[in-house]
């Protein structure tokens, strides 16, 4: 039940973004600007959720990065 009406909510706010990007053009320059500062934050938080999901990958893989060499002191003659 709580998945329906999930995915009517994100069906309706997809409907409602759909409807301000057809009337962004006859908008005033308020709105289109702060429509823009909107998609410019969502854009941001995206990109930092990346950011965080890949440095987190690096972090908890690491049969995936080069393999570390040690290096031993040499040994006096």
């Amino acid at each position: 039940m709580a998945a329906s009406n999930f995915v009517q909510e994100m069906h309706s706010i997809g409907e409602r973004l759909v409807l301000k990007l057809q009337r962004l053009p006859q908008a005033e320059p308020v709105e289109i600007v702060a429509f823009s500062v909107i998609l410019l934050f969502i854009g941001a938080v995206l990109l930092l959720l990346f950011i965080a999901c890949s440095y987190c990958c690096a972090h908890c893989c690491p049969e995936r990065r080069a393999r570390k060499v040690r290096v031993q002191p040499k040994s006096p003659q």
